[in-house]
């Protein structure tokens, strides 16, 4: 068994994760569906493999946060003594 990095891994788990969305897109768009319940599963697969996707990119890319002196600006602290004299 070959060496899996971690970036091969995750490349292959989302490679994977998008082929399953798009069988899925695929099937409904296909026409292949005959029954409501049916639709609501492979939409809440759809929406399963949207929300993984999306988590694994949030995760490797994470949003810039502000530093500490930034984000107390916009803070109101109440039972503080907030006016400037």
């Amino acid at each position: 068994m070959a060496d899996l990095t971690f970036e091969t891994f995750i490349t292959k788990l989302r490679k994977s994760i998008r082929t399953s969305y798009q069988q899925v897109g695929d099937t409904m768009i296909a026409g292949s569906i005959d029954n409501m319940e049916k639709y609501k599963y492979l939409l809440g697969q759809a929406h399963a493999y949207q929300l993984i996707d999306q988590e694994i990119s949030n995760l490797l890319n994470p949003k810039e946060q502000k530093n500490d002196t930034e984000r107390d600006t916009n803070i109101i602290r109440f039972g503080e003594n907030n006016s400037k004299d």
